[in-house]
């Protein structure tokens, strides 16, 4: 090989090692971090979708699940979220309105469904009557002032004329999440919780439950908001599209959500 023909191939590596580390110097550059608040509720199909879009594209999030009404109020506070995933309508449109939200980019991504739940099999029935009967001395819902899961379950409970009878019974957790805690351990003996913490795709359901007539509470309307905070973040305006994605939507499907 002459010396000609090899400092020729020798260039041609360089050239192609240089390319090779500035294209990933260049989309690391790209590459943002956005920090999402979740609602309680869909934090498990959060879990996976967060995992997918960083793969799909180079960004990454910092996850916090809670209860919507905590979040409104740290938001409310100063508190550095980029983007909210809330467990309603209502609280991203007022946030909206009160300009702590970039306007037109709310958008419904799941619409979630109660069920009344029993982590013992054979003891909720398909018509919930085992609310009627009252033979159980704790009920575990989430606190209706933070959550609207909660919100849904007092609605429930009052539709069905059980309010006065079930009151003294009920333990509040401070999220869905930690209602559904209650049950699972046994200090109630049941409670009203998320259908995507019954009936998750990546185990199997346990215990009795009742899926809740969508009459009996206002629709669960999940909506996604972009905040002032994120609205230069590259990673929360690209996990906002995200969301809309046929990868994203099939996640969201298994977990028991409608759209």
């Amino acid at each position: 090989m002459n010396l000609r023909f090899a400092t020729s191939r020798l260039r041609i590596w360089l050239t192609g090692v240089v390319g090779l580390v500035l294209a990933v110097h260049g989309q690391a550059a790209l590459a943002d971090q956005a920090l999402v608040a979740v609602a309680a509720n869909f934090a498990p199909a959060m879990a996976r979708i967060a995992a997918s879009f960083e793969r799909d594209t180079g960004h990454t999030l910092a996850i916090t699940a809670g209860a919507t009404g905590k979040f409104n109020a740290q938001i409310r506070a100063g508190a550095p979220f980029d983007v909210l995933l809330a467990a309603d309508d209502d609280t991203p449109r007022q946030l909206e309105s009160d300009g702590l939200a970039v306007k037109g980019k709310r958008f419904t991504y799941a619409r979630g469904k109660l069920v009344l739940w029993s982590a013992r099999p054979g003891v909720v029935d398909a018509q919930g009557a085992v609310l009627k009967q009252g033979a159980f001395e704790r009920l575990a819902l989430a606190n209706p002032k933070l959550a609207p899961y909660g919100t849904a379950a007092m609605e429930v409970i009052s539709r069905l004329g059980l309010a006065e009878r079930l009151l003294p019974r009920i333990v509040q957790g401070e999220s869905i999440a930690q209602a559904y805690q209650f049950v699972s351990t046994g200090n109630a003996y049941l409670g009203f919780v998320a259908l995507s913490q019954v009936t998750p795709p990546d185990r199997t359901p346990t215990g009795s439950w009742w899926v809740v007539p969508g009459h009996l509470y206002t629709p669960l309307l999940q909506d996604a908001v972009l905040l002032q905070h994120g609205q230069n973040n590259a990673a929360a305006k690209a996990l906002m599209a995200y969301l809309r994605t046929d990868k994203a939507r099939t996640v969201i499907g298994a977990y028991g959500y409608e759209f």
